[in-house]
């Protein structure tokens, strides 16, 4: 077989091979992620939908325009782990920063959440929101993050009206605006008591 010819098949089957990769590509490529009937109970970390029915999406210059309605920012991010080989003689101090004025709740969109844990997630954001159901909420954290997705949902299905999902969290805030460090909600730092504790 002459070498042109050879070249010309290997380049078909690379291509014919590449369109099989395309169209077996998982569920959860960056191309097409549907929402979930529910919250996601897989990991946190992943590409998430490009929507969240019931609430609003926004980008950063969405999230400029509606912060002069000053919105309930909610960041679920988790906390900074301590690593591993971190030395044993020195305070483990991790600063967490966020948009400016965020309520801090780490790990509040997990799912399965407990029950107590999500219960008091609820009624912090009613405090927080003085029971206005209607004012703007903005749940975050990291982008490709499925916790603030949850968070949002959660919202949602509490007949919360306004509800914002900024997906690009705190990097995409801060690749235009200053971070400031942010403590957890004291409310939410505190362990509630689980039923099964009582």
């Amino acid at each position: 077989m002459p070498a042109r010819r050879s070249h010309r098949l290997i380049r078909v089957g690379t291509a014919l091979a590449a369109v099989g990769l395309l169209a077996a590509a998982p569920a959860d490529s960056p191309v097409n992620v549907p929402e979930p009937a529910g919250l996601h109970e897989g990991v946190q970390q992943g590409y998430t939908p490009k929507t969240l029915s019931g609430a609003v999406v926004v980008d950063i210059a969405a999230l400029d325009a509606l912060m002069p309605k000053q919105p309930l920012l909610i960041d679920v991010a988790l906390a900074d782990r301590k690593p591993a080989n971190f030395p044993a003689d020195r305070p483990w101090l991790p600063a967490h920063r966020s948009v400016p004025g965020a309520v801090w709740m780490p790990n509040a969109g997990a799912a399965p959440l407990d029950p107590v844990r999500e219960d008091l997630f609820l009624k912090r954001v009613e405090a927080l929101t003085g029971g206005d159901k209607a004012k703007p909420i903005v749940t975050f954290c990291h982008p490709d993050c499925w916790g603030s997705w949850n968070a949002g949902k959660r919202l949602v299905r509490q007949g919360y009206t306004a509800v914002h999902w900024f997906p690009d969290g705190i990097e995409g805030w801060q690749d235009k605006h200053e971070t400031a460090v942010v403590r957890e909600d004291p409310e939410w730092a505190r362990k509630p008591v689980s039923a099964g504790e009582r």
